[in-house]
């Protein structure tokens, strides 16, 4: 994890772009990216105006469904009760049925109805909706930007110039500088937020024109827990029919060589649901299946 020359200017810039937007609600995945963006804004509204992290001038949505990781949510409404920030639970079952076909533009119809939810709640109470897209996003094939971007949610971070290690970074900064903070930011398995390996919607580890259905998400889920508790940081389930992928980072494929290792994964990946387990020989690589 390396920080940019130039974060300082980037903070200070997203500063001013939190403060133009008066009010802001966040959607809250639970992710590194988003965590980071509420925090980051609690600060500004605090060393700003001194109205501390309950201001009525922030607040966070989460969506829940079934194509998102319960654990990620559970974190996102954990966050905001330390914080103080207002935070609602959105629950989204019925987008479901909209992206079952699994079509190429399955994450703009999914985005495009969830966030038209989030908007019409920021609306309501006159705040700027915003997002955790950073400027590394723009490198990899993401339709559900269109969506955001035809609603008219603001990316600030996207907008300040920060990559997703400049996040990392300043995350890793604020909370050296607070105890409680950073008692907030550290995860069930004691890992910092910061240090979180990027994730994405259960969904996405489907090929498209494969359906999706609660029960592959269910499977994917719980087979990717187990690997994570394994200590595979950085790991994906791809769902092909009997076929379980998986992906681990390159660094850690060794680690299959052990009969015993083997033996614990295909035991579980077969209770996931699944016939069979396979490894990827390449490794994992953001946004292989839109390869």
């Amino acid at each position: 994890m390396t920080c940019d020359n130039q974060l300082e200017v980037k903070l200070e810039r997203l500063k001013k772009i939190i403060l133009d937007y008066g009010q802001m609600l966040t959607a809250l995945s639970g992710g590194v990216d988003s965590v980071f963006l509420l925090v980051f804004a609690s600060r500004v509204y605090e060393e700003s105006f001194g109205i501390g992290f309950g201001s009525e001038n922030m607040s966070a949505l989460t969506a829940s469904g079934p194509h998102f990781a319960p654990d990620e949510v559970e974190y996102a409404a954990y966050l905001c009760d330390c914080l103080g920030v207002s935070h609602k639970i959105i629950k989204v079952d019925d987008i479901l049925p909209l992206i079952e076909d699994n079509p190429a533009d399955r994450c703009y119809i999914c985005k495009k109805a969830i966030f038209s939810q989030l908007k019409e709640r920021a609306d309501m109470v006159g705040s700027v909706l915003t997002d955790g897209t950073n400027l590394d996003d723009m490198d990899d094939y993401r339709p559900g930007h269109q969506a955001l971007q035809e609603l008219g949610v603001k990316s600030p971070l996207r907008d300040a110039g920060l990559t997703k290690s400049d996040i990392r970074c300043a995350l890793k900064q604020l909370a050296s500088e607070d105890s409680s903070l950073a008692a907030a930011l550290t995860l069930n398995n004691g890992m910092p937020v910061w240090q979180k390996p990027a994730f994405a919607c259960l969904a996405s580890r489907i090929p498209y024109g494969e359906k999706i259905t609660s029960a592959k998400l269910d499977s994917i889920y719980h087979a990717e827990v187990f690997l994570r508790e394994l200590g595979f940081t950085q790991v994906r389930v791809r769902h092909h029919g009997d076929v379980a992928r998986i992906e681990v980072l390159p660094e850690d494929r060794q680690r299959f060589c052990s009969s015993e290792l083997m033996d614990k994964v295909n035991d579980k990946i077969k209770e996931c649901g699944f016939r069979y387990a396979a490894l990827d020989l390449g490794g994992y690589r953001m946004g292989n299946l839109n390869r």
